[in-house]
């Protein structure tokens, strides 16, 4: 198991994630990677990402039981977990695809601090 620090582009914990309009079975989580972290997860061969000129990578599982907590240990709601927090993710390793590289399997998340979320207002809001 591997530990892997970012901040939460996209997060789909409560439900399953939604392709073209049908369910992937799978809960996930997309996070924006800073270069030190980016480059770790490159070393395990999985494969980034860049949105931004800033690496990114989606951490998956079709398992209903994986832990979400604070920076206490305190267990909180999936549905807390948004764009813009600074998360630790546990991941596990699956096997290498020759076009996607290895898989990357979310096991717990523990939030960090949580973002500031900022709409962007163009005054017509």
């Amino acid at each position: 198991m591997s530990v892997i620090n970012g901040v939460v582009a996209f997060a789909n914990l409560d439900a399953h994630e939604v392709y073209k309009g049908q369910s992937t079975g799978k809960y996930s989580l997309v996070l924006t990677l800073d270069d030190f972290e980016a480059e770790k997860l490159e070393k395990e061969g999985i494969k980034l990402k860049m949105y931004k000129n800033q690496a990114q990578r989606k951490f998956t599982t079709k398992f209903e039981d994986f832990a979400v907590i604070d920076n206490d240990g305190e267990p909180v709601s999936r549905t807390s977990v948004r764009y813009g927090d600074k998360v630790r993710v546990k991941y596990d390793l699956g096997n290498e695809h020759p076009v996607h590289g290895v898989a990357s399997y979310l096991q717990a998340i523990r939030v960090v601090e949580k973002g500031e979320v900022a709409l962007d207002d163009d005054g017509e809001f």
